[in-house]
């Protein structure tokens, strides 16, 4: 059933599915791009990971599934529903994974994933593939509102959404299930360039403070 609005879509219909998937260059020689055949075994490698397994109770059995999984994801994009991108060094060794699903072209809102392979943490993988990843959408595409969310107990995730600029809104109550039972959720979001602003504290603002540095690990 088609949606009647009474506004405009934030982004028009056809914007993504009627165009190639883009490759989107990332800082540290980081390239995005989208997920190939050759991939499925570092695709499956990652789900064998303990802290990726932790995080992620939905994973690949094989590579004939990786490859499904890969098929879904290139029909989703042309049907605009989400865009899957691997993480790579200049295009060729993989080393994680960043996805932008859940579109609403109308409103304009989108959620962010991602994971990094063992071998590559620790070098700002996450954090320069989501900082491109969000440039695109926000200023390309023309999203207004990317969310992500995480388990409270995944400090990694946290840092990683903080650094680019994730204001935490709060927390979403045993909104999730993981192999060790009902996790609650931190929800982070970006807005659109000059839109960001930290949410009024009860009782009215407070005195403005000189904001602390961020650095990256």
């Amino acid at each position: 059933m088609t949606r009647a609005l009474s506004t405009p879509p934030v982004i028009a219909s056809g914007s993504l599915g009627d165009c190639p998937q883009p490759v989107l260059p990332a800082a540290g020689s980081l390239l995005l791009r989208p997920w190939e055949e050759a991939d499925a075994p570092a695709f499956l490698s990652a789900y064998q990971d303990d802290e990726i397994r932790r995080w992620h109770t939905r994973r690949p059995a094989s590579e004939a599934e990786a490859l499904e999984w890969f098929h879904a994801y290139r029909q989703d994009w042309k049907r605009e529903k989400g865009g899957h991108w691997a993480i790579t060094r200049d295009g060729e060794e993989v080393l994680g994974r960043l996805a932008l699903r859940g579109l609403d072209l109308d409103d304009g809102v989108a959620e962010v994933a991602y994971w990094v392979l063992p071998a590559a943490r620790g070098a700002g993988v996450a954090t320069h593939g989501l900082a491109a990843l969000t440039a695109w959408a926000l200023n390309e595409i023309g999203f207004h509102r990317l969310e992500l969310d995480h388990s409270t107990r995944n400090h990694a995730s946290c840092r990683v959404a903080t650094k680019s600029g994730y204001l935490l809104e709060g927390t979403k109550r045993s909104a999730a299930v993981h192999d060790d039972g009902r996790h609650d959720m931190h929800l982070h979001a970006r807005i659109r360039e000059g839109r960001d602003a930290p949410p009024t504290p009860p009782g009215g603002p407070r005195p403005n403070r000189a904001p602390e540095p961020v650095h990256d690990a």
